[in-house]
């Protein structure tokens, strides 16, 4: 099947999503994936109806930054560290600049959910954050859909803001016809898409006007459980079968691994494939 990295893996328990670690390793080792960068769920402020995730259910994003550390040094071959941001209730500390710098071997950039944490990316707020990515050479993925902070003219207004950083567009403006996000790409040259949900006729376009060093494999799992890159949670063909398949043979080889690996080796500094 080729090489693939997925940059859109999740794990934790938060707003009825359960998303462990074996999940995450079990759909590694049977789908042939070589590395996945995961974000920690449990960072979530809002839920989906824009309701403050309880306070009880909250840890801070310091202590859930140090366990999705735990969880990918325990497989570091497998796995590398997104950082979910806790945009709307925190500002990072010296000790979480302390644990990024002193991690910089697994941490591979940071992770933005402005649907769950109600700050659009061109927030002022963001901009310590903006400052260590720069800093530490980290990039940037963000949710882009389903509500007015998440749609991607923010993310497109931040990578204006902020040359010098690469950021992701997840999604590409989720439950649309990804044409706003879409047009994005070539606008800015430090401005991607994943395929997270997007259709293949989606990224075969982004290619097509674009080139493929404009998109990254990505999936949400293990979202639809164990078995997210075979089926939905109804038993129905997940599409990254089609990106497996027919995809495949959709595009050039080098096209082909442009987008299921070697642009996240570029964008996330990852050298464990080469």
């Amino acid at each position: 099947m080729g090489k693939i990295i997925d940059t859109h893996v999740h794990i934790g328990n938060m707003i009825n999503f359960v998303m462990t670690e074996e999940m995450v390793l079990y759909s590694i080792d049977k789908y042939g994936i070589d590395f996945s960068l995961i974000s920690n769920i449990e960072a979530a402020e809002f839920d989906h109806q824009g309701n403050p995730v309880p306070k009880e259910l909250q840890q801070s994003q310091n202590d859930l930054l140090k366990q999705t550390i735990c969880v990918a040094r325990r497989h570091p071959e497998k796995l590398g560290v997104l950082v979910w941001l806790k945009l709307s209730s925190e500002q990072p500390d010296d000790e979480f600049e302390d644990i990024l710098k002193n991690n910089l071997d697994i941490i591979y950039g940071f992770k933005l959910h402005p649907f769950h944490s109600k700050v659009a990316p061109d927030d002022k707020r963001l901009e310590p954050y903006y400052a260590l990515a720069e800093k530490y050479s980290l990039s940037v993925v963000s949710h882009t859909g389903g509500c007015e902070e998440a749609m991607s003219v923010h993310l497109y207004n931040a990578a204006k803001l902020h040359p010098n950083i690469n950021f992701v567009m997840v999604h590409m403006d989720l439950g649309t016809d990804n044409k706003q996000a879409l047009s994005y790409l070539g606008l800015m040259p430090n401005l991607y898409g994943d395929t997270t949900w997007v259709p293949v006729s989606t990224t075969l376009e982004a290619v097509k006007r674009f080139g493929s060093n404009k998109v990254l494999f990505g999936s949400d799992n293990p979202i639809d459980g164990r078995d997210t890159y075979l089926h939905n949670k109804t038993g129905d063909r997940s599409l990254y079968q089609e990106y497996f398949n027919e995809f495949k043979d959709s595009v050039s080889k080098e096209d082909y691994d442009n987008i299921m690996y070697k642009n996240a080796q570029r964008l996330f500094g990852i050298k464990l494939l080469t």
